[in-house]
């Protein structure tokens, strides 16, 4: 993924903000870029599918560095939908989910592997860092099953459940909406491209509407508003059409 920094777009918003602090104008571009890809959900991403780990229902977004996941638009399990619920509704539909491994204890779980597959002190013939042949003891996965619900915890985190049994392998697939951080520096360049003049605009109707400052304006810091309004609802209409373009089909009603 190609990055484009923040700091690109500073020589094209300071003209309209003269004496405004570079830093000060680089954190309202921030902002704007973090509020332009909540409302139009463009910057989307499809994470490598992955195997879950028997007993675990925990699991943590694998996504680009400097991002949050913002929405999940879908989620599947060995290519069957997921029910993407609220966290109370979780609690309601499994309210022992909180027990990873059914509450083992590190002494009962790892019980039933050989010891020496772990920090091993000399090299064998696997890859290093290879994945161990671990024997999960029954207790570890009881009550378990085939996922069928996901909700997500926290920006970063996010549970499946039930917890995924060792009776079969289970592939999961997520796609979701992202954002920058408050700390980012850049983004995705191809979203930042399309998201210019958004951003720009964004970052201009706070800029210009600041009290007691030099190159307050607030005429503009209007006309910056409404043209955001304007290039935001248009990019988020174009993330929902995508590159289709569907044929309206008008149909009367018969008469008696």
């Amino acid at each position: 993924m190609a990055l484009r920094m923040f700091d690109t777009l500073v020589p094209l918003v300071l003209p309209s903000v003269p004496g405004a602090p570079y830093p000060l104008v680089l954190k309202y571009i921030r902002e704007a870029a973090i509020r332009a890809c909540e409302t139009t959900l463009l910057w989307r991403h499809a994470e490598p599918p992955f195997v879950l780990q028997p007993g675990s229902y925990e699991n943590f977004f694998r996504k680009p560095i400097g991002t949050v996941v913002h929405v999940v638009f879908r989620a599947s399990c060995n290519d069957q939908p997921l029910a993407r619920v609220s966290f109370e509704d979780a609690l309601d539909m499994y309210p022992a989910w909180a027990q990873r491994f059914n509450g083992l204890t590190p002494d009962q779980l790892w019980a039933g592997t050989d010891p020496d597959t772990l920090n091993a002190e000399e090299f064998n013939e696997q890859l290093f860092n290879g994945d161990a042949d671990i024997n999960l003891p029954p207790e570890a996965t009881e009550g378990g099953g085939s996922p069928r619900i996901f909700t997500q915890i926290n920006p970063d985190k996010y549970v499946v459940l039930p917890l995924p049994n060792d009776e079969q392998p289970y592939t999961l697939k997520l796609f979701y909406a992202l954002k920058p951080t408050k700390v980012a520096t850049g983004m995705d360049e191809t979203i930042l491209d399309e998201l210019e003049d958004v951003v720009i605009h964004g970052a201009l109707q706070h800029l210009l509407v600041m009290p007691k400052v030099v190159w307050g304006d607030p005429m503009m810091a209007s006309y910056h508003a409404k043209q955001y309004l304007k290039t935001v609802t248009e990019r988020r209409a174009r993330a929902n059409l995508g590159n289709s373009r569907a044929t309206l089909t008008v149909r009367f009603n018969d008469f008696a």
